[in-house]
């Protein structure tokens, strides 16, 4: 596809120009005083040795080469800084909504006069379409642009949460809830795909950080909004105040938050068409048109137009296609990524939904009290995904130095020779291993009924090790797979939302029949056996990802080329009816 060429262009490795510092500033002949043989070999010794010695101490970073492609992103640091805090705040919405609803799970029992088992269901469904959801809202966003799939996924969301806070039957909460898991779930998957489009590998874990803060703050202040709501407000309230939140997000997105798409705006520059384009940009670019300012000789109106013809070209719309998230879950290298993934977060979900019923059997604790008890898992993730993002970047230019590979923010890095799974890879074994521990503490500390403060701090520094591990192998499956990053984290939800569907639905039937402390040490045991999928992946994951760029790219150039033949015949048969009407009308003028 053009748009892949395009991105490849703009991601190439560059030349390095050795002599470019030495060639910046020189002086004219006429200003400068021819020095003795003695003393220029002297100066130049000496200017060689200094300069010798800068080389040595700047950073890789600072020796990039000489690039002549079109910059990764042509967003200004506010710009995206702008961009990402809007699709943290529409991660924040989507986990919050499942666990704001656990307070309101007693009261929707008594009201709606159904039995426990009727409303687990909703939870149930809910975990369905989490995982469903991403996969048709992941492919619109990598086909239709990034604005699109928010704005249609938040309007489903608020219609939903409207209908919640005013339904009073069980089958109308059964299907609106998951209509609300439809419209929320998408927007995890879509905030990696933003976060792609405007950010290079080198810089992507900050960024990828303050998304999974928004991610995992939610089943964090969820259950203490929810609770605070139903106590004192009553439970549709919480659904009111989901709409008021959604609603603060939305109107702020469809005004001012820009289109990133790289198949529609390419890498910022070329101006979005139609319902990509915000209301602030239509404006903007009216108002240039009419006035002609702004405009530089090489960016007219009607390179605009061309641009943005170009990129229609490649960029046919259809119906969202769920089976690619499929195919990526049958790569190899992606497999064993997503299926560790999901372990994982099944393990740390399954803490999170036995919470409610341990803690109320163990310390008599009601609604509220459980809910202030989830602030410790909030606080672990919140500082996890911070820190592992600094953690990504400086190790991504660690390796870089040690292979001695040139960074390049702003034009973007190759990675087809660079082991981005050891970079990814090796700041996660320390979590891992200090996270399950903590995990297999857990359960014996419940076991013996201890002081509350031990598996509060517990809690801590699971949402600390364990999400942050969470956290790098999501960045992991975004690096992998860059042409399609909403798709692939669609992807990355689908497996850990079914897996831990299906942990969620059995925990407490482990607890009763394993016992607290057995349980979760089977649970940590299991994460722990599985570890070597990550040495799999260092070893042989370089080696399938470049035999699926191999691949991709001669698709691309096969369909490339087929465009291309249908393009000429159908200029052949245009020329041809052209030709046919020129002798048309040549023979009527004969004939009058």
């Amino acid at each position: 596809m053009a748009e892949d060429n395009y991105l490849g262009d703009a991601e190439k490795a560059e030349e390095v120009g050795a002599s470019v510092p030495s060639a910046i500033l020189v002086q004219p002949a006429s200003l400068t005083v021819a020095p003795t043989d003695a003393a220029a070999a002297s100066d130049s010794t000496h200017s060689d040795e200094t300069q010798a010695d800068q080389d040595d101490s700047r950073n890789l970073e600072e020796l990039a080469a000489v690039s002549t492609g079109p910059v990764y992103s042509a967003f200004s640091t506010g710009q995206k800084r702008f961009i990402v805090l809007m699709v943290t705040w529409a991660a924040f919405i989507s986990p919050t909504s499942a666990n704001i609803y656990f307070p309101a799970l007693n009261p929707l029992e008594v009201d709606l006069n159904v039995s426990a088992t009727l409303i687990n269901l909703t939870l149930t469904s809910y975990m369905i379409f989490q995982g469903l959801a991403p996969t048709v809202f992941g492919d619109l966003a990598d086909m239709a642009g990034r604005r699109p799939a928010y704005i249609i996924a938040f309007t489903i969301y608020l219609g939903a949460n409207i209908g919640l806070a005013l339904q009073s039957s069980y089958a109308a909460l059964f299907i609106l809830r998951c209509m609300q898991s439809t419209g929320s779930s998408g927007a995890i998957a879509l905030g990696y795909g933003v976060v792609a489009d405007i950010s290079t590998s080198s810089e992507r874990g900050s960024y990828m950080g303050m998304v999974g803060a928004g991610t995992m703050m939610g089943p964090a202040l969820g259950p203490v909004i929810g609770g605070i709501l139903a106590q004192f407000l009553g439970w549709r309230s919480i659904f009111w105040f989901l709409v008021i939140v959604a609603g603060c997000f939305l109107v702020p997105f469809a005004l001012t938050v820009p289109e990133t798409g790289r198949n529609v705006v390419g890498n910022g520059s070329v101006p979005p068409q139609g319902w990509n384009m915000t209301i602030l940009e239509w404006l903007r670019l009216r108002r240039e048109e009419k006035s002609g300012n702004g405009l530089s000789r090489s960016d007219t109106a009607e390179g605009r137009r061309l641009a943005q013809a170009e990129l229609a070209r490649t960029r046919k719309l259809r119906w969202p296609n769920p089976l690619k998230t499929i195919h990526i879950i049958m790569e190899k290298d992606m497999a064993v990524v997503l299926m560790y993934n999901a372990l994982i977060y099944t393990a740390f979900y399954d803490i999170m939904a036995s919470l409610p019923k341990l803690f109320q059997e163990i310390y008599h604790f009601n609604d509220l009290q459980i809910g202030l008890c989830y602030l410790p898992f909030g606080c672990g993730c919140a500082l996890a995904s911070f820190i592992n993002g600094k953690m990504l970047d400086h190790n991504f230019q660690r390796v870089a130095k040690q292979i001695g590979f040139t960074i390049d923010r702003k034009h973007g890095d190759d990675l087809r020779h660079f082991p981005i799974e050891r970079a990814r890879l090796e700041i996660i074994w320390p979590l891992l291993g200090f996270g399950l521990a903590c995990v297999l503490c857990y359960g014996w500390v419940l076991e013996k009924n201890a002081n509350l403060a031990a598996p509060l701090v517990l809690q801590f520094f699971i949402g600390l090790c364990v999400n942050g591990a969470f956290n790098i192998l999501s960045t992991l499956v975004v690096d992998l797979y860059p042409q399609s990053p909403s798709t692939a984290t669609a992807a990355n939800n689908f497996v850990r939302c079914f897996l831990g569907a299906g942990g969620t639905g059995i925990i407490n039937i482990m607890i009763d029949g394993m016992g607290r402390g057995w349980c979760f040490t089977f649970l940590a045991l299991v994460c722990i056996a599985a570890m070597p999928m990550l040495l799999v992946e260092l070893k042989w994951g370089p080696i399938w990802r470049e035999e699926r760029r191999v691949r991709l790219e001669k698709h691309a150039e096969e369909k490339k080329t087929s465009v291309q033949r249908e393009a000429s015949s159908e200029s052949v048969v245009d020329d041809e009816q052209v030709r046919g009407e020129t002798v048309g009308s040549e023979a009527e003028k004969g004939k009058s």
